[in-house]
């Protein structure tokens, strides 16, 4: 059962789910999600609401989004995640609550789910092989990502890859939401304007924030990994022309180790698993400020590529 099954629009219907509290299976976990904020809990509900609902009694983390006691509750209202008692944030005001919870979820990935070598790169998929897009913040990775799914990639992930540690060397599909800030947004949503948004988090310490959600097409595949073919490193610039070129093995290694959640954690297993996926992969560097031409650049490549050449 999909949680739009149980909800309209992001508002709790009548029958069923309970209006605090619902378990989500998010890619290979499972996430029970409390709240007491009835307007965040149907936004989240509406985020993803064609993920599908669990109604077993384990979750893998078990988060709640509350409000905190005291003067805080009502004055200037704040917004607290949980997971299994442990605050690891600072409140946040309670407007930010969404922008919060896709945070906080970040970070309970990053932090226990050491059965896969977690790197922060988005990933999507084109004729069942997958393009990994790491970048450190500002590249544009995520205004990319969003554009090549609105454009038919399948999404696997905006935020974190994960990728399996035994000789496969698979995506494991997380096919969370894609979360854009600032002038991104308005971009994908005037290129876009099919893409479902959630609200928009305004002032958050990295500026406004909007998730789109992850189409229902690429929730549905969750279950179906993929094999990376091209690891490309976006870089946008306001004034760059669009640019692929081939990057070396050695550099592609050393930055996706660099850009990897785990990678000092999981010691020698964690070196063979990246080994082993950049030597499969095309690697290139890519600069673009046009965001038609990026697209057509990329598509093309997919096209031309195939896997074993």
């Amino acid at each position: 059962m999909q949680v739009a099954e149980k909800t309209i629009l992001g508002h709790q219907a009548n029958e069923g789910l309970e209006a605090s509290k619902n378990t989500i299976n998010i890619g290979p976990f499972s996430v029970s999600i409390s709240c007491d904020q009835a307007d965040l809990q149907a936004s989240i509900m509406a985020l993803y609401r064609y993920f599908p609902l669990n109604a077993g009694d384990f979750s893998d983390f078990r988060i709640d989004m509350t409000r905190p006691r005291g003067l805080r509750r009502w004055f200037r209202p704040q917004i607290n995640f949980t997971i299994d008692g442990f605050l690891p944030f600072k409140p946040l005001p309670n407007d930010q609550g969404l922008a919060l919870f896709e945070w906080g979820l970040n970070w309970c990935i990053t932090n226990h789910c050491h059965e896969y070598l977690i790197v922060h790169a988005a990933v999507i998929e084109k004729n069942g092989l997958s393009m990994i897009l790491p970048a450190p913040p500002g590249a544009g990775k995520s205004t990319l990502c969003a554009a090549l799914v609105c454009d038919g990639w399948r999404l696997l992930s905006d935020e974190l890859a994960l990728i399996c540690l035994d000789d496969g060397h698979l995506i494991v599909p997380l096919c969370r939401p894609v979360c854009l800030k600032n002038r991104s947004i308005d971009i994908i949503k005037q290129k876009y304007p099919q893409a479902e948004f959630g609200p928009i988090c305004r002032d958050t310490s990295k500026g406004d924030v909007a998730h789109m959600l992850a189409p229902e097409e690429s929730v549905e595949k969750m279950s179906v990994f993929s094999a990376p073919q091209w690891i490309v490193f976006p870089r946008y610039g306001s004034t760059s022309s669009t640019s692929l070129m081939p990057r070396s093995k050695a550099e592609t290694y050393f930055e996706i180790a660099r850009q990897s959640f785990n990678f000092h954690v999981l010691g020698e297993s964690g070196f063979n698993v990246l080994r082993g996926v950049v030597d499969q992969c095309y690697c290139y560097d890519f600069e673009y400020s046009n965001l038609d031409e990026a697209i057509d650049c990329l598509n093309t490549l997919s096209s031309q590529v195939k896997r074993g050449e």
